[in-house]
């Protein structure tokens, strides 16, 4: 196998074309507009989730800049937004508390090279498979950690130590009970609620960055003290360094890589699908938008910037703002580049509390009461998962939360397969060859019995229909109709082997007709083929399982030997 030449092929599949660029010259007016929307929507967003972190405003804007350009110029949407993510947030605080914030930006190189493996493998195709309900819980969970996070600063008071959000929340609610800060709950309660009324007024209005300019002036005309605001930035992006790079660390740091680039995966991928649902005629690529996230997640770490994902948020308000190509997108990190170059010291006045505010509306306005309603409503399972999956990444941590969504949702689905798996009892006797007379039916049906077996037969299914088969009254002969059996694994097939060597020991014959040629392989690589030949006990046919029954009785004198062949007879 030339493995050179197919990774070769799959890096060439994985890069921009030529298409991508023509595409950025069709709309340009319409992807500008939208990209300076977005870019002024971002930037609270932005300096908000660097803060939460625990690197510091100025890495949340190094992350837009950053990985917002390379995503957008190397992934597999045109309209996906990148930048740093509430999720992602919540799976940084602990990193940071542990590591340090060079333990962070070695985690955010590794996640991007592990993202960049995952699509040379191919692996974005997999995203189909995680349920909705895994999908909205997973949510949920992460709006109530969001929401959870920003309490320190919309209470004005330091940030306690800890990793976990609830233990942190707590603490911060007792120091706030001890110094009361009125004005930061003002201002943090002020911003959300401009934001949400403003969302229901004019969605289409960057109210976010009208709330923030709106807290920054009042703070500064009326001299709040205890408004504290984000401190002293950088006027521009710091030079490209590996300095963070601790090789001693990287064996501790593989794990939390690991997290980060499924948490930068699922979470990009989701979004990119949101995004082709907002549109007509868009259709992103899995494994090129992993390989862009790769990309920029490499990129982020040597300018100071935490691991990025696809930012659902934002990319909705691209799209709603018109944006077709990726100009849109690009245009959003360069305007922000502008911000941190030219307005740093206007920027850095900006309070605490109000980004708390805008973090806290953005919590609220990611939990859909609608959906989270309907998909409580679908099944008992649905419901199941969404609230274990929330629970899950509220008191653990998100890839775990996943994990266990979906763990459990593929339990209760194999339940739910495995439940329709059937073994009926049926009249054999219309599928009679020859004719009988009603003596031979009568004692046909005393010693022979016929069941169907419907669904498939694996190991979710099989020791339930092995107990109801070996319960089977006193006869001399069983026919087991395989026609329908729409899988069989090796439990089932080992299961089948022991029903029959089961009911062989009993004195009672086991027959077997329509094996499929899908189940062969099954049955061959236990045995249980090999018994049924020896005994001469496979048919094709039903008729023909039950001609032979008839004959096995006839040798067991249970039967009178039929009489010669009728002239015509089929």
């Amino acid at each position: 196998m030339n493995t050179p030449g197919i990774l070769g092929k799959r890096m060439r599949a994985l890069l921009p074309t030529r298409a991508d660029a023509a595409a950025l010259a069709r709309t340009p007016r319409r992807d500008l507009l939208a990209g300076v929307t977005v870019a002024v929507v971002a930037l609270p967003l932005a300096l908000g989730f660097g803060e939460t972190s625990g690197l510091g405003a100025a890495a949340g804007l190094a992350t837009a800049v950053v990985a917002g350009a390379i995503a957008a110029a190397f992934g597999g949407s045109n309209l996906q937004v990148s930048g740093p993510t509430g999720a992602m947030t919540v799976v940084l605080v602990p990193i940071v508390a542990r590591y340090g914030p060079g333990g962070v930006l070695t985690v955010g190189l590794l996640a991007g090279l592990i993202c960049v493996g995952l699509a040379l493998l191919r692996a974005g195709r997999y995203m189909a498979y995680i349920p909705a309900s895994v999908v909205e819980g997973f949510t949920l969970g992460i709006a109530l950690v969001i929401g959870l996070q920003q309490v320190p600063n919309a209470l004005g008071v330091p940030k306690p130590e800890g990793e976990r959000v609830l233990e942190v929340t707590w603490s911060a609610v007792g120091a706030f009970v001890q110094h009361p800060n009125w004005t930061a709950v003002g201002l943090a309660l002020g911003v959300a609620a401009v934001m949400l009324a403003g969302a229901r007024w004019r969605p289409a209005i960057p109210f976010s960055i009208l709330a923030v300019i709106a807290a920054t002036g009042v703070a500064q005309v009326f001299h709040l003290d205890r408004a504290k605001p984000i401190g002293e930035l950088p006027a521009g992006l710091p030079a490209p360094s590996l300095g963070f790079l601790d090789l001693s660390a990287l064996g501790s740091l593989i794990a939390p890589a690991v997290a980060v680039a499924a948490l930068a995966a699922l979470e990009s991928l989701l979004s990119a699908q949101v995004a082709d649902g907002m549109t007509v005629g868009q259709k992103h690529d899995p494994d090129r938008e992993l390989f862009g996230q790769g990309l920029a997640n490499i990129a982020a770490p040597l300018f100071g910037g935490v691991p990025a994902t696809g930012a659902i948020a934002r990319t909705a308000v691209n799209v709603r703002t018109g944006a077709s190509s990726r100009l849109a997108a690009l245009t959003h990190a360069a305007v922000l580049a502008v911000i941190v170059f030219a307005a740093a010291p206007l920027v850095s006045r900006i309070p605490l509390a109000a980004l708390a505010g805008v973090l806290l509306a953005t919590a609220v306005r990611m939990i859909e009461v609608g959906s989270l309603r309907a998909m409580a409503r679908a099944t008992r399972s649905d419901a199941v998962v969404l609230v274990l999956t929330a629970v899950a990444t509220l008191a653990l941590d998100l890839v775990y939360a996943v994990i266990i969504g979906l763990a459990v949702a593929g339990a209760l689905a194999l339940r739910a397969v495995a439940v329709q798996a059937r073994m009926d009892q049926v009249d054999f006797r219309p599928d009679l060859p020859g004719e009988h007379s009603d003596e031979e039916h009568a004692l046909l049906a005393e010693h022979i019995v016929a069941y169907r077996i419907d669904g498939p037969l694996f190991f979710a299914a099989a020791h339930r229909f092995l107990l109801e088969l070996t319960e089977v009254a006193d006869v001399r002969v069983v026919i087991l109709r395989l026609s329908r059996v729409t899988t069989m694994d090796a439990t089932g097939a080992l299961v089948l082997k022991d029903a029959v060597e089961k009911l062989n020991r009993r004195g009672i014959a086991v027959l077997t007709s329509g094996i499929r040629p899908g189940q062969r392989r099954a049955l061959d690589s236990v045995g249980a083929l090999d018994l049924l030949r020896k005994e001469g006990r496979e048919y094709a046919t039903t008729p023909e399982a039950i001609a032979g029954a008839r004959a096995h009785l006839q040798t067991a004198g249970l039967l009178a030997a039929a009489p010669g062949p009728r002239t015509g007879a089929r």
